[in-house]
């Protein structure tokens, strides 16, 4: 497996606010016109909105998301505050939710979960790991 550089890692309270500045900091690390820019924000939307609806951090916690690469593929991890033990999976999805799991699993090359203790990263990984504007 190739080594991951960290291009950049942030930090925000769970509250719905904190979405825009999910998307300000994919644009800043990635830029708009990276191709798999918009597969890549997309999905860390999902991971973030799941954390915020379905962890400890949607109730005054905390989220962390960290953009990483090797010469191949870029991966996006987002770690939660946790479920109390549950962990993340695909469902049927039922009404207007279920979804972001789904939509994650059609636009990332893999996606996973690594528990750490109560907390959970959940991440993706994207074809286009090099970036023109990170040396």
């Amino acid at each position: 497996m190739e080594e991951m550089t960290v291009i950049g890692e942030i930090t925000l309270p769970g509250v719905e606010r904190s979405a825009g500045f999910t998307r300000q900091f994919m644009r800043d690390m990635l830029g708009s016109g990276h191709p798999a820019f918009a597969d890549v924000q997309v999905c860390t939307c999902e991971l973030v909105n799941n954390a915020l609806r379905h962890t400890k951090s949607g109730q005054g916690g905390r989220f962390t998301i960290r953009l990483a690469r090797t010469t191949s593929a870029l991966r996006v991890e987002v770690t939660d505050d946790g479920a109390g033990g549950t962990r993340p999976r695909l469902r049927r999805p039922s009404g207007e939710s279920g979804r972001g799991l789904h939509i994650v699993d059609a636009l990332a090359v893999r996606w996973g979960h690594i528990p750490i203790g109560d907390r959970t990263t959940v991440w993706a990984e994207f074809a286009g790991g090099r970036l023109a504007q990170i040396p």
